[in-house]
């Protein structure tokens, strides 16, 4: 590789700096919210989260979120293994597990380096292009934007007055995303646009393939995923001290999960987005955020350890 293409392949200095710059405004901002309580109490701020901390029970909070992240990674799994035998090759679900948790632990630093990882093992298994499984990723974000869209939608129509004001934006959002899907959907089946050539392209190759029913199964296969965070972030919830329905948190829940796809260490979007939601408790919600999103990243990478004899093995054997 010359100099030249290595440069190309390095990022921009701003999108690695960028990531950090969001965090570092998101923790700003949480110590702005935190300081004022914690000065009222006549205590620093670390000492006031430390005082939230220390009165959760944690034996409980663990029994809820080991098995939940087990869930997630089973269900996550299967969407992985579902949408590759669709478009991209026969793979048995045993054979998905090992590469879908090791890829867990890359991506605690980057999103990217974890598929690129998934990609050379089935390139190396069964011989799948690298441009082809990228197009199965695509396809399985645009099912998740769908999904989050979808069930926000549906708890705020459950739940509207219990939520806050902000959230009366999501009908809007819902229709502009709908009607997009539906404009990108008619597209690659040709029905529209079909002189422009864009969807010809390799890594729009599951685009071009999937049909509507298979859009509408990954969703199905995804829900259970959502329904149990909804119970299990409620009840964690409420070992911090405060107390959330499930109508709520079905509500709310989506909305943070887009906020923790956002790149940057911490999930710091996501837990500023918690103290947003609930200003009344800002060390809780801070700490809530903080635990509950870290874990589930760093839980699966243990999960992913535990697979990442195997899949060095199949990998560079």
């Amino acid at each position: 590789m010359t100099e030249q293409q290595a440069a190309k392949a390095q990022p921009s200095l701003w999108k690695r700096l960028l990531p950090w710059v969001i965090t570092i405004a998101c923790f700003a901002f949480l110590y702005t919210r935190i300081s004022g309580p914690a000065a009222a109490q006549g205590m620093s701020v670390a000492a006031y989260l430390g005082s939230v901390f220390a009165s959760v029970s944690w034996g409980a909070w663990l029994a809820l979120m080991v098995p939940y992240s087990i869930f997630f990674f089973l269900v996550d799994s299967a969407i992985v293994w579902r949408v590759i035998n669709w478009f991209n090759a026969p793979v048995a679900y045993k054979d998905i597990l090992p590469v879908r948790a090791s890829t867990y632990i890359l991506s605690i630093l980057n999103e990217q380096v974890g598929k690129g990882a998934m990609a050379l093992y089935l390139n190396r298994r069964e011989g799948v292009p690298g441009w082809k499984l990228g197009s199965s990723m695509l396809f399985i974000m645009v099912c998740e934007l769908l999904y989050l869209c979808a069930w926000a939608n549906l708890g705020y129509l459950l739940q509207a007055q219990a939520l806050p004001d902000v959230f009366s934006a999501l009908p809007w959002i819902g229709l502009v995303i709908l009607a997009a899907f539906a404009l990108f959907y008619l597209y690659f089946r040709g029905v529209l646009l079909a002189g422009v050539g864009l969807r010809d392209r390799e890594i729009l190759h599951a685009f071009r393939e999937a049909s509507l029913w298979q859009y509408g199964v990954i969703l199905l296969m995804r829900s259970p995923a959502l329904l149990a965070a909804v119970v299990v972030y409620a009840e964690a919830l409420s070992l911090f001290g405060v107390e959330i329905s499930y109508l709520q948190m079905l509500g709310i829940l989506p909305v943070i999960f887009f906020g923790a796809s956002i790149p940057g260490p911490f999930r710091a979007v996501a837990v500023s987005m918690w103290v947003l939601l609930f200003p009344e408790y800002p060390a809780e919600m801070s700490a809530f955020g903080l635990v509950q999103h870290n874990f589930f990243i760093l839980f699966n990478a243990v999960i992913g350890l535990i697979f990442m004899r195997r899949v060095q093995r199949e990998i560079f054997s």
